[in-house]
């Protein structure tokens, strides 16, 4: 059995998919395969990459990226399943090595269950770490969910359900949600930064922000009591989640921002082992 799957989905994605796969040989843990899933590239950047045996290439037309990670899904041999997207690294070469340690000493615990094991991620763009909630719940889940580049799914769970197609934008928050409240996923989180996010990607355009607002709403109602929906809704308008957004996202305020967000969290995991 592969430890880890990781999987690229693209679709003429010109130099950020060399980097990406390079990013990903670079990893001093070796267990894994490399899952490129190609939507019919003609830009050249499928020859152009590197020889290696655990890296395997398909060529399948699909209705846009849930539906390419849906098929690449259908490939995997490995135990955890992981998407990086063209553009987006490895935060550093010891990731794998790192993270399967962490892992191993979980599942050791519990051998049974179906886990998302997830961390943080780097913004490339305000050069900040972004530290993902330490202890996942419904508020959470409404709230805020690492994205895909930072959790390594259960190839288990990922077989159960696919990425919804109805859901343009937000399909990976939908599994999210349904592998928490449906799929009862053992959610692990390890304070490792795992990728480099690029940022400015499909769901980041102003059309798909809009998107993205309406999809949320229709998810969690879908998982959610109505009770839960309007509470969480209260709490994030009360406590001004837009303006924090902002900050989060402007190079000049996102330093100090993420800095108090990290000090926040470290003393929630405190708690939480006390």
């Amino acid at each position: 059995m592969i430890r880890f799957s990781i999987i690229v989905v693209c679709l003429n994605p010109g130099a950020g998919l060399n980097k990406t796969v390079e990013s990903i040989l670079a990893q001093t843990f070796g267990d894994y395969e490399m899952i490129i899933k190609d939507g019919g590239s003609t830009d050249g950047s499928i020859e152009g990459l590197p020889m290696d045996s655990r890296i395997r290439i398909f060529h399948q037309k699909d209705r846009g990226i849930y539906d390419a990670m849906n098929q690449a899904v259908e490939q995997v041999k490995g135990e955890y399943v992981y998407f990086l997207n063209c553009g987006d690294l490895f935060y550093d070469r010891e990731v794998l090595q790192q993270l399967n340690q962490q892992i191993r000493k979980v599942e050791a615990q519990n051998k049974t269950a179906e886990y998302i094991f997830y961390g943080d991620i780097y913004a490339q763009q305000t050069g900040q770490r972004v530290v993902s909630n330490p202890s996942m719940d419904a508020f959470g889940c409404y709230r805020n969910v690492p994205c895909h580049q930072a959790c390594f799914y259960a190839a288990a769970l990922m077989r159960k359900k696919n990425f919804n197609l109805r859901y343009r934008v937000r399909a990976d928050y939908e599994h999210f949600l349904w592998c928490f409240f449906q799929g009862k996923a053992k959610m692990v989180y390890l304070p490792l930064v795992i990728a480099r996010y690029e940022g400015g990607g499909f769901s980041e355009t102003k059309e798909n922000r809009k998107i993205s607002t309406q999809e949320h709403k229709e998810i969690v109602k879908k998982y959610m009591k109505p009770v839960q929906v309007w509470g969480y809704g209260a709490v994030m308008f009360l406590s001004l989640s837009w303006l924090r957004t902002w900050l989060a996202e402007n190079k000049a305020t996102a330093r100090i921002y993420h800095k108090i967000k990290e000090k926040l969290y470290r003393r929630q995991r405190k708690n939480c082992h006390k």
